[in-house]
């Protein structure tokens, strides 16, 4: 199967309606006559002019006709949107993953321990090692000896520790 690259000059292209004008532009260019013959048919007088009404009608055409313009390839009612977009967002985004924003709150859940006799507590400040305590005091007379070299490395989630002698040069 070929594939070839599509220039973006292609992909990009709107397309017109009527000579230059885009479809953008057409309904912001019929949203004045829709609503002029709603607001000529509703509002009182109906069906007959009035100034109130040559007024509204003025302003909502000449609005439409300067959000139609178009200016470097995007009409201006795109850029007032990326204007409020900017001007409206959050001024300052705090991250706490520990918000409860978003997530979903379940009620309360008791849970019953039952109470078991001889439960051993472990003491404190006590760890246990798997080595031995031969293997233990040889490790750690390695790590302070100066003719020894400790490398660590993080791999598949696990700590590995390599120890390499150090040769005296002479």
């Amino acid at each position: 199967m070929r594939t070839t690259a599509i220039p973006a000059q292609v992909t990009t292209v709107e397309d017109r309606i009527a000579g230059n004008l885009g479809m953008g532009q057409v309904v912001l260019l019929f949203i004045p006559i829709t609503f002029g013959s709603l607001l000529y048919a509703g509002l009182p007088p109906a069906m007959h002019s009035a100034p109130y009404k040559l007024v509204a009608l003025t302003m909502l055409a000449s609005t439409c006709c300067l959000l139609a313009i178009r200016v470097k390839g995007k009409i201006v009612l795109l850029w007032v949107v990326v204007l409020l977009r900017y001007w409206l967002r959050p001024r300052y985004y705090v991250f706490n993953k520990r918000s409860l924003h978003g997530r979903e709150l379940y009620g309360s859940t008791v849970v019953e321990h039952e109470e078991e006799e001889n439960v051993q507590v472990p003491e404190h400040g006590k760890s246990t090692s798997p080595l031995p305590l031969e293997d233990l005091i040889r490790v750690r007379d390695m790590i302070e000896n100066p003719g020894v070299s400790l490398a660590y490395e993080m791999r598949k989630g696990g700590l590995y520790v390599r120890i390499t002698e150090i040769k005296p040069e002479g």
